[in-house]
């Protein structure tokens, strides 16, 4: 037999097995489908965003002053090395359709940073032409509409529009930043001519380094190098904030120099006719303290206060980033380990197969054919199902998971898709493939081939029996039938065969758990955190003067109680780690403050309370010692009393006396948390217009918003988790049907003999079916516990620097993934009849000599 008529015997051996050889590639697929598709989603999501970041020449930096900037600020932060500098106009307004807040920019058509990407329609060309949010489309905007607006900052009140756009400073949908002015929550923006804009100032400038655009804005290069070109801003700008504070007295001395030259000319004629009457004197002494007051308010002009805004305090970009990051880390964890039972199955399988061709292996050693030429057939046949299972699995992989992701994020404004081949990931996955199927195939080989052709052409002896721990429970054995305590004893005494099958179930139904654990476990961190610890449903921020605050909030019948807090963003650090963005709320009535937020560790007398995200990044315990930052940048150091549970965003809770032996009598009422009968949408959106219509309110903020932020992000995952359930629920069946598979290849001699012994063809499938029963209710008990290490592995990975996912798995979870093992083991069972009644017993049991 030449080396040409052994291909030809392999491949004809192929056609006889068609099942082994598809399930084969069928694993492999399946395996490299998910590994290198998901390792693909991350990168394809950053480079679509990276590709609109560029071409829209995103700034870098966003700054905005309590005072504005002039042409002197723009020169100084050009003195920063790189700095490309942009200055800004913008206004909020009521448009006249919907009394909607609007954030209107103004456009300048030769602008090199934040530029605007077209939808439809075109950009202004003239003075009265405005383009539109592609949001406002859902506010019933349409191209030629007239837009009214009703403002003194504009010059003109009448626009027509000519285009909708998106800008790369709003990539949410869902997200437009806020204001202080209507419901304090921006529908859309707009961007009109720059002259139509009064402003003799700037109201924000926009810089962009040139060399920060060769790193990743979501790497942590670009972060580091971001972070420092902002201290460098922030550097020139303090320097410049004295000087812009004379600036602004003088401009307002310069004002009151016709009312002081006024009033001396009217002291001066009341001095010439010798005082004039009592009222005329009163009047004068009236202007004079006006005066002398404005006088000293210029004197307390306060230097201006800056704002600066990186790329990820844009609205929605920190939301894509995490988002992002929440997949990148699903995908180095799942995809793997599905792809270990993959490799674990797709090796049995190999090794199997090799091991049933002992005979013939022996038979063509005896022959003269060399070791190398014995073994090249079965390299062969694993390298076809290997590379073909590579390939469809690779092309597969990145041409559909990163689209149906692009479809399930279609909130953001990142729509290029840009499809990445992983190559590391492709590497990785070919590897492994490559090695469950030749590694098998030669490890067994190897083995095979160093005995003599004479103990090769012979078949090999059957296990010993041995009584099983079942026998030794008499009264249990007792009762059980003939054909059960032979299955039982078939089970125990094969153990590599049964581990094989109960890891292989266990490890598709773990996958199929985990699949809904972490949908359900991101769905409950939203539950717990605004029904469990947060009790109340509305945050207001109190004007300074707000005297009526309480009598404001309850002029809407769906008010319940409030109680008032003293609010400020701080930062919480210690020698080696610091955390921003963190809410601190202090409180005089502790007692009370519990109906309104439920600490797990009691609010102390002394000492703070942190929530439990924050003291874990800054790895601290109760004991320890941090450092509060206040928003005046004072700091102070507190000790930790306790941390309280605690699922999103980062939070200190502390006692009045506290705060104010921190910061020297800090403390005043500047916010109230809001308690109020379920609303609407539309009822609260109305409620904050009122509030912030009056003169008491600042800002008005709902829970509502932050927990329907959270089920969005939870809802953006559903399309990869449901992949992820049909791949896992896929593989489960090929692992039950492929196992079956050798089970009945390995026994099918005895299987023969039980039919020629009298057995009817259910009572033999039953023989089979009865073990793989066993088989599946303990592998799915194992895979239950699998599940759940595994969700909250793949959560710990996934978690946000201010988000906590509790590990939680509703019971349809468990039931589902049950019933799907149940179902395929069932196909497989109906399947494996068929395959029973076609024994032939003449062939099966013919010597083997």
């Amino acid at each position: 037999m030449t080396q040409k008529q052994l291909r030809k015997a392999m491949w004809r051996a192929v056609k006889q097995a068609k099942g082994r050889f598809v399930a084969i590639v069928l694993i492999i697929l399946l395996g490299v489908l998910l590994f290198v598709g998901l390792k693909a989603v991350s990168p394809d999501l950053y480079s679509s965003a990276e590709q609109y970041i560029q071409q829209q020449r995103l700034s870098d930096l966003r700054v905005v002053s309590t005072s504005g900037f002039t042409q002197k600020d723009v020169e100084q932060v050009k003195k920063v090395p790189g700095a490309q500098v942009q200055p800004e106009r913008s206004t909020y307004i009521l448009d006249s359709k919907r009394r909607d807040v609007a954030q209107l920019f103004a456009y300048q058509s030769g602008a090199k940073q934040n530029q605007l990407k077209l939808k439809s329609g075109r950009l202004p060309r003239h003075q009265h032409e405005i383009v539109l949010d592609q949001l406002a489309k859902q506010k019933g905007y349409r191209l030629g509409d007239t837009y009214r607006v009703h403002t003194s900052a504009l010059t003109t009140q009448r626009y027509r529009v000519v285009g909708f756009v998106t800008s790369p400073l709003f990539v949410d949908n869902e997200e437009r930043g806020s204001a202080n002015i209507g419901s304090g929550t921006v529908a859309y923006f707009a961007y009109l001519p720059a002259a139509n804009f009064k402003q003799n100032v700037y109201t924000g400038l926009a810089v962009r380094f040139p060399k920060l655009q060769h790193h990743s804005s979501f790497s942590a290069a670009y972060k580091k190098q971001a972070r420092q070109k902002t201290a460098q801003v922030k550097r020139v700008l303090a320097k410049r904030a004295p000087a812009r504070q004379r600036e602004l007295k003088q401009q307002a001395r310069a004002k009151l120099q016709p009312q002081q030259a006024k009033l001396a000319q009217q002291q001066a004629q009341l001095a010439a006719i010798g005082g004039g009457t009592p009222a005329l004197q009163a009047q004068l002494r009236a202007a004079q303290q006006k005066l002398t007051q404005a006088q000293q308010q210029i004197r307390q002009l306060p230097q201006p206060e800056y704002t600066y805004t990186k790329r990820a305090g844009n609205p929605g970009f920190q939301g894509y980033a995490d988002m992002t990051k929440r997949i990148a880390a699903i995908a180095n964890v799942f995809p793997l380990f599905f792809f270990l039972i993959a490799g674990l199955v797709t090796f049995t399988t190999m090794t199997r197969m090799v091991e049933e061709d002992r005979s013939q292996i022996g038979t063509l050693k005896a022959l003269g054919y060399t070791k190398g030429e014995i073994a090249r057939p079965y390299l062969d046949y694993g390298l076809a199902a290997a590379l073909l299972g590579i390939g469809l699995g690779v092309l597969i992989g990145v041409n559909t998971l990163p689209r149906i992701v692009f479809t399930a994020m279609d909130q953001y404004v990142y729509t290029a898709v840009v499809l990445c081949y992983p190559l590391a990931a492709i590497a990785q996955a070919a590897g492994f493939s490559l090695f469950a199927t030749l590694g098998a195939a030669l490890f067994v080989l190897l083995k095979e081939l160093r005995e003599k052709p004479a103990a090769l052409m012979l078949p090999k002896a059957p296990k010993a029996g041995k009584r099983i721990l079942l026998e030794r429970l008499t009264w249990l054995w007792r009762r059980l039938s003939f054909n059960q305590k032979v299955s039982y004893r078939n089970l125990f005494r094969f153990k590599a065969r049964m581990w094989m099958a109960i890891i292989g179930i266990a490890g598709g139904t773990g996958l199929l758990l985990t699949g809904f654990g972490i949908r359900d476990s991101i769905s409950q961190s939203g539950v717990n955190q605004f029904q469990h610890v947060l009790h109340y449903q509305a945050v207001v921020r109190l004007a300074p003067q707000a005297t009526h605050a309480r009598q404001t909030l309850a002029q809407n019948p769906r008010y319940q109680k409030s109680l008032g807090v003293y609010n400020d963003v701080v930062s919480v650090g210690t020698a080696h780690n610091k955390v921003s963005q963190v809410n601190l709320n202090a409180t005089q009535q502790p007692r009370a403050f519990k109906r309104y937020v439920h600490l797990s560790a009691p609010l102390p007398r002394s000492g703070v309370v942190l929530s439990q995200k924050l003291a874990r990044l800054l790895k601290v315990k109760p004991g320890d010692t941090v450092t509060l930052t206040n928003s005046d940048q004072k700091r102070a150091q507190v000790k930790i009393s306790g941390v309280t549970t605690n699922y999103a965003g980062h939070f200190v809770y502390l006692r009045k006396n506290v705060l104010n032996q921190a910061f020297n009598g800090r403390y005043q009422t500047n916010t109230r948390l809001v308690k109020t009968k379920p609303q609407t949408q539309a009822q609260e959106t109305a409620y904050a217009k009122k509030l912030l219509a009056s003169n008491q309110i600042l800002h008005t903020e709902y829970l509502s918003k932050q927990k329907h932020t959270i089920d969005q992000q939870a809802a953006k995952l559903d399309p990869i988790l449901w992949i992820f359930i049909l791949l896992s629920g896929l593989l489960t069946f090929v692992v039950l049907y492929n196992l079956t598979n050798i089970n009945i290849s390995e026994r099918v001699r005895e299987l023969a003999t039980i039919k020629v012994l009298g057995f009817f063809d259910n009572e033999v499938t039953d023989y089979i079916v009865r073990e793989n029963l066993v088989l599946t209710l303990f592998g799915i008990i194992a895979g239950y516990g699998l599940g759940n290490l595994l969700t909250a592995f793949i959560l710990h990975q996934a978690a946000t620097s201010t988000v906590i996912f509790p590990l939680t798995i509703h019971w349809p979870g468990y039931l589902i993934a049950a019933l799907l093992t149940i179902m395929f083991t069932i196909i497989v069972m109906v399947a494996t009849h068929y395959r029973l009644k076609r024994i032939d017993m003449i062939t099966a049991l013919a010597a083997k000599e």
